[in-house]
């Protein structure tokens, strides 16, 4: 599969990644456990159909440590024994946040069950993270970048 167009290449595209690359360094020091945003990471890229994010994301995620068992069960946590309240409250969180577009919204009580987790800084960094993945996802997936050769760290 080739790109419908080399994004980072053109000059349009590449001055707008880099804008929002450096917004993400505005997540640098954030108090949001880094587990919580790479799951919340890979599930908004599932949805999405991001397959270059969801490449990145897992090798970071396994890189940094975490299991095949929790990266491979992050499409059924629902049914899954294996994420924290806090963990299944962000994913939740990032479902509706992701779907809002077919019509939902995300509601009091998946905010309210984010809020008994997270203090006001890290809700602002899961919105963060939340939104920028999503920004990434359609950048990737509206162009069709491929995936597959990303290297953990590729990007540090």
């Amino acid at each position: 599969m080739d790109a419908r167009l080399d994004y980072f290449g053109n000059p349009v595209g590449g001055k707008f990644m880099k804008a929002i690359i450096s917004a993400n360094k505005g997540l640098a020091g954030s108090t949001l456990p880094a587990t919580v945003q790479e799951l919340v990471r890979m599930r908004a890229s599932q949805i999405n159909g991001c397959a270059v994010c969801l490449d990145i994301h897992t090798k970071e995620a396994a890189a940094a440590g975490e299991s095949a068992v929790r990266i491979n069960l992050v499409a059924a946590w629902r049914e899954a024994t294996v994420f924290t309240e806090a963990e299944r409250a962000a994913l939740e969180l990032t479902e509706q946040a992701c779907r809002m577009a077919d019509g939902g919204e995300v509601t009091d009580e998946t905010w309210a069950a984010a809020a008994r987790h997270f203090d006001e800084d890290q809700l602002a960094a899961l919105v963060a993270v939340i939104s920028l993945i999503n920004a990434f996802n359609r950048v990737n997936a509206i162009v069709r970048n491929p995936a597959g050769d990303y290297q953990a760290g590729q990007f540090a």
